[in-house]
């Protein structure tokens, strides 16, 4: 997806913890301010948009002399400024923010930003809303805790507290005591974690001799050994050290014997994942395989004369063959295949409470019992005639497991989007030495989970930035629509910012590394997209609250339901032949009372909107488009007007050749053969789009060998010009045209008059002195924008177009796009103050 209208779209994608500079650089600041002579001043910045705004609002304070560091909080709306106060007012970076396009001022230091964390616990075991609500009511009852909620679909616990009354100790026991299981994933402390594999230990002493030395480190928090496999764990701060530094450490001990590295990750939460998934299909097929026998014996083969004959041969008294294998086959259903649905009804008993397994476990054992009741009286009596429910309680729990098998693909399926953003760092990275005077010494590639705070980094043009940072050497461009959704590159040079995961087109840049690992602007927004499936939606809230007393009521209403109707029949209120032959009106009074209880598990209550949201959310992702949870989708019904911004959004977001007009008699290939010759040597977009469109026409190989062009020349803002096959080629505006002389014809007048009304970029070609040709270049519309806007019509959605493009251009796309309401030459704060007028 491309750019979206700053002050509508952006405004999506920074709430939350997507700010690069958010939340863990603040408390640095904090405390490197306490430790200097520098004075630190905090300022309230409105107007922010998106990182690109935190990004240039650092930048200008940073130009300022006496300027030490510098944090932009996008999340919080603050600026936190490390400064000289013998060289600067505060005034004066308050100015410069103003400078740059935002509004500033100087606010007091709150001291309660740093009393809060927030510790995030994957939570196993749960099944229905019940169980997390449970949870997080016995989180929320702990002293210190402020908030915490409990996602089903996500597994997650998210427990913001206060670390010097709590701690994440007392969350983890929280959870266990009421019959989950707790792991920690991190506890909102700014540390980090990493696991190393060591080679070359012969006995625990080697561990201990790595353990001391990694000890000595400073930043290095705890480190946990496991010997079984030479495994060692690391909690560290980020900006002290580094698993490079480890690693080194490591390697220089004993010797130099041992070898370390990064521990294999087997996928992690998503190997978790997947072992679920395969339990649950593994449980399903083995139901289905006891199930299916009951099935026919009760539904199906009784109706097939000779095999009923079979199924009727009576073994004991009047217990037949039929009832027996019935039996048989679902016993191990309701006790080995169905035993988790006992474990978690005794859990939830076992705290007072009631969930999805408290009912099953109930309609399971009251078919299969009474079934039970049925082959006792069968085997006793040779006069007892009843039917028997054992199908009932099979089909029940086959059915409930496959409901669960499907729900955990689909909980694997959402968590997809979240693997592919992480998936836009690069695996290696190009590791820079320098000397004292900041030449290069020499180069090496390493992992890019290797990267630590102060590194230089080389990218190559195509390459991806594999850390967040800012130029020192070289100039490109960068593509940052993967996580800005601009699809237009960035010109990027010396003191510029580059985002970790953004790829790099043209030329080599140097980057200085500031921001890795949880910190860096790529985890943070998967954050905000954790953050968002976790939410809550409104009518969520309101069905996790009925879901409090769903399961006490159905057990009512099921006892209710089988009591009316054992009474009817017992007082003839109904007639006899409702009854059907096989069984009596107690049976039928069961029948009605367990498929009250059965179906109605709560499951679909719980799950319904949790899944939708995390279904939404995680589609969006993929898309480009940051969903701030539930309520936004909520919400979305309610939108009568939806404003766009034209490039990359309504247009594809870079240029392509979409007319070619020929003025001398020549081939259309041969034309385009001279034109790329010359524009294969410039880096100008237009100039790509010509050698992208050239080889469409060609039709050969991707890399076609153009004709060597001699003597190339780039005339800035004009054109370029080259001798290719012993011609003068010369490929530009019409400017570039006349200012060498070559006369223009009326039909190529005429031509790049229609171009410039359709919103066109009229290009020139001449060979040897004389125009061979016009070429019409623009920013076509996407191929389902039109489609998009039409349907927005149909809804009633009103759709406006907003751009900085100036207004020919602008009208002529709107033209195309079906929109009646333009607004062109409008900058970024013009349009933010236009959508603060469309809300009202």
């Amino acid at each position: 997806m491309g750019k979206k209208f700053e002050g509508w779209e952006c405004s999506l994608q920074c709430s939350g913890n997507l700010s690069p500079q958010a939340h863990y650089p603040m408390r640095r600041l904090e405390e490197e301010g306490r430790d200097s002579e520098g004075k630190k001043v905090v300022l309230s910045v409105m107007g922010m948009s998106c990182a690109a705004c935190a990004g240039s609002i650092e930048k200008a304070i940073k130009r300022l002399p006496g300027i030490r560091e510098a944090v932009v909080d996008v999340l919080n709306h603050k600026a936190q400024v490390l400064y000289y106060p013998q060289m600067l007012h505060e005034q004066r970076i308050r100015e410069a923010i103003e400078d740059a396009g935002f509004e500033a001022k100087v606010m007091e230091e709150d001291s309660k930003d740093t009393s809060t964390q927030i510790c995030r616990i994957h939570v196993r075991g749960m099944t229905c809303t019940s169980c997390s609500s449970t949870i997080e009511s016995a989180l929320q009852s702990l002293h210190g805790v402020h908030k915490a909620r409990v996602a089903l679909t996500t597994e997650e616990a998210e427990v913001c507290y206060d670390p010097k009354i709590v701690t994440h100790n007392h969350f983890m026991s929280a959870i266990e005591e009421t019959g989950f299981e707790a792991v920690l994933i991190s506890t909102g402390e700014h540390i980090t974690k990493i696991e190393l594999q060591i080679d070359g230990i012969k006995n625990e002493q080697s561990l201990n001799v790595i353990e001391r030395s990694l000890h000595e480190l400073p930043g290095v928090e705890t480190i946990d050994i496991y010997p079984d496999i030479n495994k060692i764990s690391i909690t560290y701060k980020p900006y002290m050290t580094g698993p490079r530094t480890f690693i080194e450490v490591i390697e220089s001990t004993g010797s130099g014997c041992f070898k370390a590295i990064i521990f294999p990750n087997d996928g992690g939460r998503e190997a978790q994942r997947q072992e679920e998934i395969n339990r649950f299909f593994k449980l399903f097929i083995w139901s289905l395989a006891f199930t299916i026998p009951v099935f026919l014996t009760s539904m199906v083969l009784m109706y097939i004369p000779g095999v009923k004959r079979v199924l009727d041969i009576k073994v004991v008294n009047m217990l037949n063959i039929g009832l027996l294998l019935r039996c048989e086959f679902a016993t191990p259903v309701q006790f080995i295949i169905g035993r988790r649905f006992y474990v978690g009804a005794y859990k939830a008993l076992r705290k007072g409470s009631a969930n999805m397994d408290v009912l099953i476990a109930l309609g399971t054992n009251a078919a299969y019992f009474y079934s039970l009741y049925v082959v006792e009286r069968a085997a006793s009596s040779r006069h007892f005639k009843g039917s028997d429910f054992f199908e009932t309680s099979s089909m029940l729990i086959s059915f409930i497991l496959l409901g669960k098998y499907l729900e955990v693909l689909a909980k694997g399926k959402t968590s997809q989007a979240i693997a592919k953003l992480m998936n836009l760092t690069p695996e290696t990275a190009t590791l820079l030495t320098q000397d004292d005077e900041g030449n290069v010494v020499s180069e090496r590639q390493i992992d890019s989970r290797l990267i630590q705070k102060e590194d230089v980094i080389k990218v190559v043009p195509g390459a991806k930035v594999a850390s967040d940072g800012f130029v020192i050497w070289g100039q490109s461009h960068v593509n940052e629509s993967m996580i800005t959704g601009e699809a237009k590159p960035v010109a990027k040079r010396k003191g510029d910012m580059v985002i970790g995961g953004t790829l790099n087109e043209n030329g080599v840049l140097h980057v200085k590394v500031t921001r890795v690992g949880s910190e860096s602007a790529l985890s943070q927004i998967v954050r905000l997209v954790e953050s968002a499936q976790m939410a809550k939606a409104p009518v969520q809230k309101i069905a996790d609250h009925i879901s409090k007393y769903f399961v006490p009521m159905v057990i009512a209403l099921s006892l209710s339901t089988w009591l009316s109707w054992f009474l009817a029949g017992k007082f003839h209120a109904y007639p006899k032949s409702w009854i059907p032959s096989s069984t009596n009106s107690f049976e039928l009074a069961l029948q009605f009372g367990i498929s009250v209880m059965v179906i109605a598990c709560p499951c679909a209550l719980g799950l319904a909107t949790p899944t939708a949201v995390m279904v939404g959310t995680g589609v969006g992702a993929t898309q480009g488009v940051l969903i701030k949870g539930g309520q936004a989708l909520e919400n979305a019904h309610k939108v009568n007007c939806i404003v766009f911004d034209k490039t990359g959004t309504l247009t594809v977001g870079k240029p392509v050749v979409v007319t070619t007009k020929l003025l001398k008699k020549t081939s259309l290939s041969n034309f385009y053969e001279f034109a790329a010759a010359a524009e294969v040597n410039s880096e100008h977009p237009i100039a790509k789009a010509i050698v992208e469109h050239a080889k469409k026409i060609i039709e050969e190989e991707q890399n076609h060998p153009w004709p060597e062009a001699r003597d190339f020349a780039s005339v800035s803002g004009h054109g370029v010009k080259a001798i290719v096959l012993n011609k003068e080629i010369m490929v530009g505006n019409k400017k570039m045209m006349l200012d060498h002389n070559i006369a223009i014809s009326a039909e190529a007048e005429e031509t790049l008059a229609e171009a410039e009304s359709l919103a066109q970029t009229g290009i020139l070609v001449s060979l040897d002195g004389e125009v061979a040709g016009v070429l019409a270049v623009s920013d076509p519309l996407k191929p389902g924008a039109k489609e998009v806007i039409s349907i927005l019509n149909l809804m009633k959605i009103k759709s406006i177009m907003v751009t900085g493009d100036n207004w020919g251009t602008a009208n002529s796309i709107a033209r195309q796009a079906g929109i009646e309401t333009v607004m062109a030459e409008a900058l970024p704060e013009t349009k933010a103050t236009k959508i603060k007028e469309l809300k009202v």
